[in-house]
């Protein structure tokens, strides 16, 4: 059965030593990190994997090949595609400058996260700045693969992993408390993000972990839309996009449509002006870009979600994920009506990591009704250049190769502040567990010269430890920022 948990919680990170957690402060930043916290024992050696793989699956016959010890444990992906370990989350409060406060620990008994799974854990401030929402799994910390889990409610018998776990939505307060709301949303994949607006909370993730595409796997993908509190049933989908809604530019005609649901692999979003955003970037089908979802200034609701377009914005990329020339867009933010930055992770090649032109911060700017890029900022994030963490293998040292989740503020003299979360490549054996970094960035909001772009640095405010990784970042609850304020 679902649960609806609301509790206050005065904890800490352990390793940072704070004192009991008193709440949050309003205009500090929220950012989201997890610790592995597995060891030898959490994967042996000869080890099936997956485990409790059932018979109306095709299971894999490799077994793991290293331990739980990280960072060798993520040598397993090797030989299970699904490999993951669940770990504890954690909220640190930290100043606009990144001097951390204190520390939040989230309950392990009310959600998780999937360590290496680099797309959880965004952070979504409500329009009203009075919560800050996040998702994750309701599982034991140190459980296998619960990342490509089927959910209890949507069951594929043919998911190689075996258990089913619910995905769930936590709500955090000003204070501290957290509410807990489950779904059976992205059975056999993950919940990326959400946000709370309207009494709804819309949601973007992916599915489907098996080798077909039945119908409600099918339906539990992409935007969904979730009542708090409420007991997690049937999930109900926000509208689809499919490439058949746009032509290839080499024929004229649609393109044929991918396999049911995929290219519905949403990661990012946003709310600006009472309309939701959304984005695409990774997987090999779909587009993409970035999207808006409903007509603007118009949220969905129950009623109307199944009849809710999903369109790309005019000037976005149209490129399919499959081309040569994609790009990944990951977390976006509007300075006002006509500024938009795109984080753009990069494509998680280390020979592309120093080269690609549009890594980093996109910014864009609406002119005669069409989005325009006016250029990237890349200075200072080092891209394709590895760094050394103390204690971690030289041999597994990362590269920075774009950025992922972000936040920004108006600062009100012409300028606007970026917070962004990097993404990295690393010979590890899954990018995602790589330690990575909090930067922020400054940029005069009505620059569109890109030769000013290169005087506009990164710097950075919060590196991952040994054992860590940094994921999502938004203001703390009790924040009213402008662009809110609309």
């Amino acid at each position: 059965m679902s649960r609806r948990l609301i509790i206050c919680i005065a904890a800490i990170a352990p390793a940072f030593g704070q004192s009991t957690f008193s709440g949050f402060l309003p205009g500090n930043l929220v950012l989201s990190r997890s610790v592995y916290t597995g060891d030898a024992s959490t994967v042996t050696v000869g080890q099936k994997l997956p485990p409790n793989c059932p018979t109306t699956a095709t299971c894999p016959t490799a077994t793991a090949n290293s331990t739980g010890v990280y960072p060798t444990v993520w040598n397993n992906d090797t030989v299970d595609g699904s490999f993951g370990v669940t770990s504890p989350i954690f909220l640190d409060q930290i100043t606009t400058e990144g001097t951390r406060i204190n520390s939040l620990a989230v309950p392990t008994s009310m959600l998780v996260t999937s360590f290496s799974s680099k797309s959880e854990l965004g952070l979504q401030l409500s329009p009203d700045g009075t919560v800050v929402t996040f998702m994750g799994y309701v599982a034991p910390v140190n459980t296998l693969d619960v990342s490509n889990s089927n959910t209890p409610g949507v069951v594929d018998p043919t998911n190689p992993v075996g258990g089913t776990y619910y995905r769930a939505i936590a709500q955090i307060y000003e204070s501290g408390a957290i509410q807990i709301t489950n779904t059976n949303a992205y059975s056999g994949n993950n919940g990326r993000g959400a946000v709370l607006a309207n009494g709804y909370y819309f949601t973007v993730g992916n599915n489907n972990n098996g080798a077909g595409t039945p119908a409600n796997i099918v339906n539990s993908t992409g935007v969904e839309i979730v009542l708090p509190g409420a007991t997690a049933g049937t999930p109900v989908q926000v509208g689809t996009f499919s490439i058949a809604q746009i032509n290839d530019p080499n024929t004229g005609l649609p393109y044929a449509p991918d396999k049911a649901g995929k290219d519905n692999n949403f990661r990012g979003l946003t709310l600006f002006d009472n309309t939701l955003y959304i984005t695409k970037g990774s997987g090999s089908n779909g587009v993409n870009t970035v999207y808006q979802v409903g007509n603007a200034g118009s949220l969905p609701t129950l009623a109307t979600a199944a009849s809710t377009p999903i369109t790309i914005l005019p000037g976005l990329p149209t490129t399919l994920a499959k081309n040569a020339d994609a790009t990944n867009p990951f977390g976006i933010w509007f300075a006002n009506s006509t500024t938009l930055y795109v984080a753009d992770e990069g494509d998680g090649t280390t020979a592309n990591a120093a080269k690609s032109k549009f890594s980093g911060l996109q910014k864009w700017s609406l002119v005669d009704g069409v989005w325009q890029l006016d250029y990237v900022l890349q200075n200072g994030l080092n891209l394709g250049q590895p760094y050394s963490i103390p204690n971690y293998p030289t041999s597994l040292n990362p590269v920075t190769d774009g950025l992922r989740n972000i936040t920004g503020r108006n600062n009100g003299d012409g300028t606007v502040t970026i917070w962004a979360v990097t993404s990295t490549v690393s010979a590890n054996g899954d990018q995602g567990a790589d330690p990575n970094k909090l930067v922020a960035v400054n940029d005069v909001l009505d620059n569109t010269d890109p030769s000013i772009a290169p005087l506009e640095p990164f710097t950075t405010l919060v590196s991952a430890g040994f054992g860590e990784v940094l994921r999502g970042v938004s203001f703390t609850p009790g924040t009213l920022l402008h662009h809110h304020r609309r």
